[in-house]
């Protein structure tokens, strides 16, 4: 049984590699910064191991990588910010001095394609990355792909959004470049043959799709499947500053990554992939195609343990409904116990305390429902104590919920989108933080004005509720310790 590590199992390609890597047998370690986006995706396997890794920590990269036969590295670091590009490197540095310690046979790094134009800061960053990964004695095959199509691939949902969102596609000048695109089903057959290639040196190869067109065809192919009119405008007004702008406008795509991923669709991105197709030859999927699979397949994700596998949340889903979420929220650290904010937190929305901030304004949004095509508002309070799934609170139901941990709420009153709202109870120690979190699932243009419109208001709630529900369990801690002392 060969051992496989993957570094990155969180992201897009890394939580669809997985799955595939387990049903051929393979001995999986998964890693990721935040463990709970694995553990709630992969679930148990007896041939599956989640592992918490942070790739800045030398030490930890290096003990992940014992005993490894194959790894794949499927980091970037476009979410990072401004400075990812000495972060990405950091972390190849890191993995390279860790392959150079044990008898790993082969590592894959999932690549970006470097058109002969130049380089953006993400292509940048994506070369350098692999000439670092080559300094180390393990044979390493670097795969050069473009965009790939599918259901939550940032560059493809970028496109979606666009289509979707708005009534006319204002683009930059980019939209007449030229790329293959790959559908994700023929990328994963490319990773899992090179996961069972006996690789002797390093190597380069690039991956692409059948069909060269220009985005703009892209695009009117994304029109067309979708039944929405193609307009398109393309502008020399749109610079890479104003362009990134008007992406975290239109888009759920974080930020950081839709501005990193700018960079690279201003130039062309053609793979020559004519050496992976004779070694691992299979049927590649055309644009159309993939793009009509996607759409298909863009509601899958809902029917995970992010959503609680709520039959719910899985009824109301919606095509057009953006795959990434708006997202906004606060933080707050106090030395009240987890018990003691897990004990307020599974108040909120009860009669007596109400959502301990601002609850004439909750009260308020739950009336404007009626506008919405909404019912009158109805008081509900948990079924059950302890709070458990499935449980009401008001209009919220309860789709996960982990005691002193966590807490997920499905928004239930009416609306251009889906949402919920999420209660987490992290322990550092001498000190506890809470934060609460607002995830809003957009459906068009009117998701999008609702959530604007929501916005500053959201800002001032979750600020002054986080505080609020710490002030409280510090004080109920504080009595609870005095009352023991007595």
């Amino acid at each position: 049984m060969r051992r496989i590590l993957v570094l990155g199992a969180s992201g897009y390609i890394g939580s669809h590699l997985v799955p595939l890597l387990l049903e051929r047998g393979y001995a999986v370690t998964a890693t990721a910064r935040q463990i709970d986006l694995i553990t709630t995706r992969f679930g148990s396997h007896e041939q599956l191991r989640c592992l918490h890794l942070d790739l800045e920590n030398e030490a930890a990269v290096s003990e992940a990588m014992a005993e490894q036969d194959v790894v794949f590295f499927l980091v970037h670091g476009m979410a990072h910010g401004h400075d990812f590009i000495d972060y990405e490197l950091n972390l190849a540095q890191n993995v390279t001095t860790a392959l150079n310690r044990h008898p790993v046979k082969h590592l894959i790094y999932l690549s970006a394609l470097q058109p002969a134009n130049g380089r953006s800061e993400h292509l940048q960053a994506r070369f350098l990355t692999g000439e670092i990964l080559r300094q180390s004695a393990v044979p390493v095959t670097e795969l050069r792909a473009g965009v790939i199509i599918g259901p939550g691939s940032a560059a493809y949902e970028i496109m979606r959004d666009f289509v979707y969102n708005l009534p006319i596609l204002i683009t930059p000048k980019w939209v007449d470049n030229y790329a293959n695109p790959i559908a994700l089903a023929n990328l994963n057959h490319y990773l899992l043959m090179l996961a069972e290639h006996k690789a002797s040196s390093h190597e380069i190869l690039e991956a692409g799709g059948p069909d060269t067109l220009t985005y703009r065809a892209q695009f009117k192919e994304l029109c067309a499947q979708t039944s929405r009119p193609f307009r398109l405008w393309a502008t020399p007004l749109l610079t890479p500053m104003m362009a990134a702008r008007w992406l975290g406008v239109i888009t759920s795509v974080p930020a950081a990554i839709g501005k990193a991923l700018l960079g690279g669709l201003g130039h062309h991105f053609v793979a020559s992939s004519d050496a992976i197709r004779k070694r691992y030859p299979q049927a590649l999927v055309s644009y159309r195609d993939a793009v009509r699979e996607a759409l298909e397949l863009e509601g899958e994700f809902i029917r995970s343990n992010v959503w609680g596998f709520d039959e719910t949340a899985i009824a109301r889903w919606q095509p057009g409904f953006g795959y990434y979420p708006k997202q906004t929220g606060a933080s707050y650290r106090t030395r009240a116990s987890a018990l003691a904010l897990w004990q307020q937190v599974t108040q909120v929305g009860s009669h007596e305390r109400g959502y301990f901030f601002a609850t004439g304004l909750w009260r308020l949004r739950e009336w404007l429902d009626v506008l919405f095509g909404g019912g009158k508002p109805i008081r509900r309070v948990p079924e059950h104590q302890p709070l458990q799934v499935g449980d009401h609170i008001d209009s919220w139901k309860v789709i996960r919920c982990e005691p002193k941990q966590f807490l997920s709420l499905l928004f239930g009153m009416k609306g251009p989108g889906l949402g919920r709202l999420e209660f987490q109870i992290r322990d550092f120690g001498e000190e506890r933080e809470l934060t609460i979190s607002a995830w809003w699932h957009p459906k068009g243009l009117p998701g999008l004005l609702y959530w604007f419109a929501m916005f500053p208001a959201h800002l001032f709630i979750f600020k002054g509720m986080v505080k609020a529900l710490c002030r409280s369990a510090l004080l109920n801690h504080t009595q609870s310790n005095q009352q023991g002392g007595n």
